[in-house]
C-alpha cells in the first residue's frame, strides 16, 4: 500500500526547538550572534587576509555552523525519540557542539590578529591553534558520522522522507571528509616553506580573485566548492523532498509515496554526481566559472540522465495512493 505523507507540520516554537538538543541549539544561537558581529566587523575593519575582509571567514563559518547545528539538533531529537539512543546521540551532538565552538574561537582569534587560521604554522602559537582546529575537525567528523549512522535505524514514517534525510546525511559526511584534500602541502610550499601547509586553491596560491560573497577562486581550482556542496546535501536533498510534497497537492503523479521515493533517489544520485564532478574539476586546477569542454560534457550528461530518469519515474504506472491520518504517518 502506498500512502500519502502527512501534511508538513507548522514550524516548532523556539521553546520546542531548544529542546531538540540543547548544546547544539545554544551553539546555533551563538553563531547567529557571531554572524552579526562578523558583518559589523566586515564594515568597520579595513584589514584583509588573503585578499578577503578579515572577518569574512568567521562570518561564513558562523552561518554554516548555525545551519549545521540546527539541522543536527532536529535529527538528534528524531533519533532519540524514535530509537531511545538518548545517551549516545546526546554525547555525539555535545562533542560536535563543543569542538565547533573551539574551532570558531580559533577563527575569531586569528581574525582579530589579522592573520590566517587554516594551514597556518608560521609560529608556535599559530601552529598550536591550527592543530587544535585540525583535531577538532576530525572528532566533529566522527561525531557526525555516528549521528548519521543513527538515522539508518529509524523505522516507520514516509520512506521518501527517510531516504532524503539518510542520503543527505551520508553525502554531508563525505563532503566534510573532502576538506582533508586541502591539508596536504602543495609543491610550491614544499619547495619554499613560508609557514603555511595546505591550501584550498589548486594550481595557484590562496588569495587570488574570487567570486563575490563565496570567495571561490575564479582563476584556479578550488576545493571549497565540493566541500561546500557536499556538506549542505543535508539541507539540499531533503529540500527536494519538501518541494515534491508541496507540489503533490497540485500534481497527481507526485501523490504516490513510491513516486516521490524514486524521484528523491534520482535527485540524490544526481547530487552525488555533481559533487564528484566539482571535486574532479577542482583537482584539475580548473575554476568553477571556467569549465572546459570535458567538464561541460560531463555536466550535461548528468543533467540529461537525471531528467530522463525523472521522466521515466513520472511515466511509470504507480500504486494508487491512499490518504492516511497524520498519526499513521509517524514522525519524520
Amino acid at each position: 500500500m502506498t500512502v500519502l505523507a502527512p501534511p508538513i507540520r507548522n514550524l516548532p516554537s523556539v521553546r520546542d526547538a531548544l529542546r531538540w538538543h540543547r548544546p547544539l541549539m545554544i551553539l546555533a544561537v551563538a553563531m547567529v550572534a557571531l554572524t552579526v558581529v562578523g558583518l559589523v566587523g566586515m564594515v568597520v575593519d579595513p584589514r584583509t587576509i588573503t585578499g578577503l575582509a578579515a572577518w569574512d571567514k568567521p562570518t561564513k563559518f558562523a552561518i554554516s555552523i548555525a545551519i549545521y547545528a540546527v539541522t543536527w539538533a532536529w535529527l538528534a531529537d528524531q533519533i532519540r525519540s524514535r530509537r531511545g539512543r538518548a545517551r549516545g546521540v546526546h554525547v555525539a551532538g555535545t562533542v560536535a557542539a563543543v569542538l565547533l565552538g573551539v574551532e570558531m574561537v580559533a577563527l575569531v582569534v586569528q581574525a582579530t590578529r589579522g592573520t590566517t587560521s587554516h594551514f597556518n604554522v608560521s609560529t608556535p602559537f599559530d601552529s598550536a591553534l591550527w592543530t587544535s582546529m585540525a583535531v577538532s575537525i576530525v572528532v566533529i567528523w566522527l561525531a557526525t558520522m555516528y549521528l548519521a549512522a543513527g538515522l539508518f535505524g529509524l523505522r516507520g514514517g514516509d520512506p521518501a522522507r527517510a531516504l532524503a534525510i539518510r542520503a543527505g546525511a551520508v553525502v554531508a559526511v563525505v563532503g566534510m571528509g573532502l576538506g582533508y584534500l586541502m591539508t596536504s602541502p602543495t609543491r610550491a610550499q614544499l619547495a619554499d616553506f613560508q609557514g603555511v601547509i595546505g591550501a584550498h586553491t589548486v594550481g595557484l596560491p590562496d588569495g587570488g580573485p574570487g567570486l563575490p560573497i563565496l570567495g571561490w577562486s575564479t582563476v584556479g581550482g578550488d576545493l571549497r566548492v565540493p566541500h561546500f556542496l557536499g556538506m549542505h546535501a543535508l539541507q539540499a536533498i531533503p529540500l527536494l523532498l519538501i518541494v515534491l510534497e508541496l507540489l503533490a497537492a497540485r500534481f497527481g503523479a507526485l501523490g504516490s509515496s513510491v513516486t516521490r521515493l524514486r524521484l528523491v533517489a534520482v535527485g540524490a544520485l544526481a547530487y552525488v554526481a555533481v559533487v564528484a564532478l566539482a571535486t574532479w574539476q577542482a583537482l584539475r586546477g580548473q575554476s568553477i566559472v571556467a569549465p572546459d569542454t570535458l567538464t561541460l560534457v560531463c555536466l550535461v550528461a548528468i543533467l540529461v540522465a537525471s531528467l530522463a530518469a525523472a521522466a521515466l519515474v513520472l511515466r511509470a504506472p504507480g500504486p494508487r495512493p491512499e490518504q492516511v491520518s497524520p498519526a499513521a504517518g509517524g514522525r519524520s
